[in-house]
């Protein structure tokens, strides 16, 4: 299993959450469409709903839209829940299709399973940032760990953090993404220079994940140092559901990882030097000494009668004073490069 380490190459996590509706069908096609769009990873949710919410507790604003559906979270999310068994099935249907398997795990006895089923990797939801009990049992496995920091401020994520790493979980295994818990997010609220701030705070791994409509935001996180972009997909979102409105159909999914690695290459690597294609262009784009009129032989070499022009396979103009007051060793016509003799 692949871990969580800083690299130059993206890693893509494409969020089915509970998009498959509690059907496992649904669940395998959603597999099926990560794996043909290039992700890393497919990943999902584990719960157990009396364990994460209580029997009370309403319906976010954006669920109640998108379900068109007057429920409790709990009534809701029942119909979501994926099974132990599933769980075992999706793996091997990842293992399959070539592509990693991944979820996020909401409650205690979901950590605990999932950390038997040995992943190698935690995903922290938004909502637990401040949930100790689960926050001290992930760091306790010590595995790479990525926390997602949405509806969180600094001091928040600071001490999520703490408690991670007090519980044994090294600093160097969190990942922390910048997330705006919106379903979709508003542009405006999106902040992506956060990706900056974090990463100058807390010195760790950085990542995004994505709420907005469309695929503009995450290829702009990636080219801000993102390493990590998750992203919700769907089969449609027609589809009827939670998540299923803010969430990204096969094709969009399937551009946004190919864009997302065509980031990759336009931003390469910090070292300037001069490409293999430029190399080619060098002698037609830059210039030589020439001389700008006709010069007899024994002429000193001046301002006056030497210019610059393409091509760029003689004296380079950044050495014309020191061939001012050289004598010419030969006749120059008009637009002759300009020669030293060894001697000279």
């Amino acid at each position: 299993m692949q871990l969580i380490q800083p690299t130059p190459k993206t890693l893509i996590i494409a969020e089915a959450g509970v998009n498959h509706n509690g059907d496992m069908g649904v669940a395998k096609e959603l597999i099926d469409v990560a794996s043909e769009a290039g992700a890393d990873y497919v990943k999902f949710q584990t719960f157990n709903p009396e364990e994460v919410i209580s029997q009370i507790a309403p319906q976010a604003s954006y669920q109640l839209k998108n379900t068109g559906v007057h429920q409790t979270q709990l009534e809701m999310v029942r119909s979501l829940e994926l099974s132990k068994e599933n769980h075992y099935d999706l793996i091997d249907y990842c293992d399959h299709k070539k592509i990693n398997f991944l979820s996020t795990g909401f409650d205690l006895s979901s950590i605990k399973f999932l950390n038997k089923l040995d992943l190698g990797i935690f995903k922290v939801p938004s909502g637990e940032i401040t949930n100790l009990p689960l926050l001290e049992l992930v760091g306790s496995y010590n595995q790479s760990t990525i926390l997602s920091t949405g509806m969180s401020n600094i001091d928040e994520i600071a001490s999520a953090i703490n408690v991670l790493e007090s519980n044994g979980l090294h600093e160097s295994k969190i990942t922390l993404l910048h997330c705006t818990t919106e379903y979709p997010a508003p542009f405006e609220e999106v902040n992506l220079r956060v990706l900056k701030t974090l990463k100058d705070t807390f010195n760790k791994n950085i990542g995004y994940s994505d709420h907005t409509l469309g695929i503009l935001v995450p290829i702009a996180a990636v080219s801000m140092g993102a390493s990590i972009i998750e992203k919700h997909f769907t089969l449609s979102r027609s589809m009827k559901g939670p998540d299923h409105k803010a969430s990204l159909e096969p094709a969009e999914l399937k551009k946004m990882v190919q864009s997302i690695r065509d980031i990759e290459l336009i931003l390469g690597s910090k070292e300037k030097h001069v490409t293999k294609s430029e190399e080619k262009n060098r002698l037609v784009a830059r210039k030589s000494l020439v001389a700008a009129m006709d010069i007899k032989r024994g002429t000193p070499f001046t301002k006056k009668n030497l210019t610059a022009k393409r091509p760029g396979s003689g004296i380079s103009p950044m050495e014309l004073k020191e061939i001012l007051g050289n004598k010419a060793s030969r006749d120059y016509a008009l637009d002759d490069l300009i020669e030293l003799d060894e001697n000279d």
